[in-house]
């Protein structure tokens, strides 16, 4: 049923029928976890194998990787990298287990020191940043922390809305930057199209030094089929700012998310730029951990497999989520979603003003979410709406549990927003 459709007569006896159901679940006493897209244990079994691999310490370029050294990474591992993802292994730098370090500490770089040519961000006053929204909440706090003004772009079907990223970007200087998660967008698995990245990489900045942090966090995470992916370096390349993106990605969901092998990649000058840096800063990066993922998967063609298995334990418990939406809501107007193809989550928009009463009711009966407005920056969702479902860790069997329960406040935080508009 149409619940928009209801009188004051039939909201009030659904609100009591679900305030019954919530009464039920609040007894028992249940303490779920939604909250982070962190993989199930046997998800991470799955790596268990990394673990016993390490065959010899030496690269087949013949170095140590006991020793110093090899700043930007074994060239063998740069050379998979390149294969796995379409990248120029020259333009890769091979770090630690997190990309989200090196999203930090690239911005860091850039306020005291400037993007190759410019002068240091944080001289130059106001800053300010595009962030596409709904999107990720530690993207989001990197911006906060450094202080940038944080400008909400609504995201599309298609990626984030480019006429309005067009139109910011050509006229304010104050605008350094976006932030972009082009594949599987986290939360809504949304893909950035052909015509977005054209456009990322085409569009006028009035800030000379604008830069695009492209955290391809997902590009391997298919669940259904695999989505394509347009090089964003030749789109930027192609409109004349082969210097805009700087590109991250790691394997912290296909092995072990704290012992896992990231990169970024950027054009050659911005690249030796970054190693001026880096050399002050470490002697290398753990070699041992990256010789351990090359042994484990050898070639990128043994990754995809293995990112294979990982769907397989993943896309039950997101079918599962598909169904429970559809069977609750479908025709009721009380909530949307997108069925995402890849990636970590669940995006849901409730009705206007209900996302924290949703979130609040399920914590309250033992269900722990993501926090309601996590999705935008300052933890501020201005129409209070979006909720991320993250799925994976939890058995499905937990789930399930959760899922019910979910269904049930969302539907009683809806129809307590609509009596309380006809009432008034």
């Amino acid at each position: 049923m149409n619940y928009l459709e209801l009188g004051i007569g039939e909201l009030e006896a659904e609100k009591s029928n679900l305030e019954k159901l919530y009464a039920k679940y609040k007894a028992m006493g249940l303490k779920l976890d939604m909250s982070r897209g962190k993989p199930a244990s046997s998800q991470l079994d799955l790596s268990n194998g990394s673990l016993e691999t390490l065959r010899t310490t030496r690269s087949v370029s013949g170095t140590d990787a006991r020793n110093y050294g090899i700043l930007d990474g074994l060239p063998e591992m740069r050379a998979y990298f390149g294969e796995l993802l379409g990248l120029d292994p020259e333009t890769i730098v091979v770090g630690g287990n997190s990309s989200l370090n090196l999203m930090f500490d690239m911005m860091a770089q850039l306020m005291l020191f400037g993007p190759a040519g410019y002068e240091p961000w944080g001289r130059q006053g106001r800053l300010k940043w595009l962030c596409p929204a709904p999107g990720y909440d530690r993207h989001f706090a990197i911006t906060e922390k450094f202080g940038f003004e944080m400008i909400i772009v609504p995201m599309t079907p298609t990626g984030p809305d480019m006429n309005i990223v067009e139109s910011l970007a050509k006229d304010d200087p104050e605008i350094k930057g976006i932030w972009c998660v082009p594949l599987y967008s986290n939360p809504q698995g949304i893909c950035y199209s052909d015509e977005t990245v054209r456009r990322l990489g085409a569009m006028k900045t009035a800030a000379p030094d604008f830069r695009i942090f492209w955290d391809n966090a997902y590009g391997v995470h298919h669940i259904v089929g695999e989505k394509h992916l347009a090089d964003i370096f030749a789109a930027c390349k192609a409109g004349g700012n082969a210097n805009r993106p700087y590109y991250f990605f790691s394997t912290s969901k296909i092995t072990f998310p704290g012992a896992g092998v990231s990169i970024m990649a950027m054009t050659p000058e911005e690249r030796t730029w970054a190693l001026k840096r880096m050399t002050i800063q470490t002697i290398g990066h753990d070699k041992l951990n990256q010789l351990r993922l090359l042994q484990f998967l050898p070639t990128p063609a043994d990754l995809r497999n293995h990112m294979k298995k990982l769907a397989g334990e993943i896309a039950p418990k997101f079918d599962l989520v598909r169904k429970k939406l559809s069977e609750a809501f479908e025709g009721t107007g009380l909530l949307s979603w997108q069925v995402p193809e890849g990636g970590y989550f669940y995006a849901v928009d409730t009705l206007d003003g209900c996302a924290k009463r949703t979130v609040a009711l399920a914590a309250d009966a033992g269900v722990k979410m993501t926090g309601a407005g996590a999705t935008f920056p300052l933890k501020h969702d201005p129409r209070d709406r979006n909720i991320r479902i993250a799925p994976t860790y939890p058995p499905v069997a937990e789930l399930d549990q959760a899922m019910d329960l979910f269904v049930i406040c969302a539907k009683l935080a809806g129809v307590e927003k609509l009596l309380a508009e006809k009432k008034n």
